[in-house]
């Protein structure tokens, strides 16, 4: 049993100790798991002891998730009907369907390289599909795995620069921006340049963007990659915010199973197109 092995047992068995659902505690060690993977950090730098996470992740998202009271599904926000891409002979989607409602988070799964990305940049306009339509009621906030965020702009520059697509003033963005941020642990207020961020906060940074002017709709791929201790605590928070105001949330993510963190799974690890 390797160290990530050892630290990951345990914080299963604390979250289920303090009364983590069951579907919730496996997400929690999922993503633990992703982030140990890719970030290469050993567990107790990455998110401190066990218990101590898990202390944490039940008393931020357990309980804030039970207690919330959800709203019944709005309109039709985002509709994808048999989305089909390939690239020379190579197909990427094949009849991809995915319905979300105002007020519902829906999550793209799926093992790397099965297209996740691909059908969300297909669902924000940035490319066309081969086959199929996507229909969008509303406005759009898109969150990139990776880039977004340009090198020599500091972090409030980038606010100016979406606020001002909204017709909002500079101090109005600067001020909008800085309060999302904060809700992500974050102190955007720093004059640093945005290519001397670490990739969790360029991270952090494209999805307060996204979230500027109040989106109807929201397309998140992976969002959270490189996110320090805790942090990713607070997207979901953010998430369920953005679903209880009435938004539309797709976020491209590794969970592996149908959770209760959500209300849509699409699955794509076959290609062939998840259902509703």
């Amino acid at each position: 049993m390797t160290i990530n092995d050892g630290w990951l047992r345990d914080l299963n068995v604390e979250l289920r100790r303090r009364g983590v659902p069951s579907g919730t505690a496996d997400h929690v060690v999922a993503e633990a798991a992703v982030h140990l993977r890719d970030s290469g950090e050993p567990p107790m730098a990455a998110f401190g002891p066990a218990a101590a996470y898990a202390a944490v992740v039940s008393d931020s998202v357990g309980a804030a998730y039970q207690r919330a009271r959800r709203p019944p599904p709005g309109p039709v926000r985002l509709r994808a009907r048999d989305i089909g891409k390939r690239y020379r002979r190579h197909v990427v989607l094949d009849g991809v369907d995915l319905t979300v409602h105002a007020g519902q988070v829906a999550a793209v799964i799926g093992a790397n390289g099965c297209g996740k990305s691909t059908f969300l940049r297909i669902c924000a306009g940035l490319i066309s599909p081969d086959s199929g339509t996507v229909q969008i009621d509303g406005t759009v906030g898109y969150c990139p795995q990776d880039g977004g965020t340009i090198d020599f702009l500091r972090p409030e520059e980038h606010f100016v620069l979406v606020g001002g697509g909204h017709d909002w003033s500079r101090e109005r963005s600067r001020a909008t921006g800085r309060a999302a941020a904060a809700t992500l642990d974050w102190d955007a207020s720093a004059p640093v340049l945005s290519r001397h961020l670490s990739g969790g906060t360029r991270q952090k940074l494209n999805l307060v963007m996204a979230g500027l002017g109040e989106p109807d709709v929201l397309l998140l791929d992976e969002p959270y990659q490189g996110f320090d201790r805790g942090t990713y605590v607070d997207f979901w928070q953010q998430v369920w915010r953005w679903r209880d105001n009435g938004r539309a949330v797709v976020v491209v993510t590794h969970m592996l199973n149908q959770l209760d963190l959500v209300d849509v799974v699409l699955d794509l690890t076959d290609a062939s197109g998840g259902r509703r």
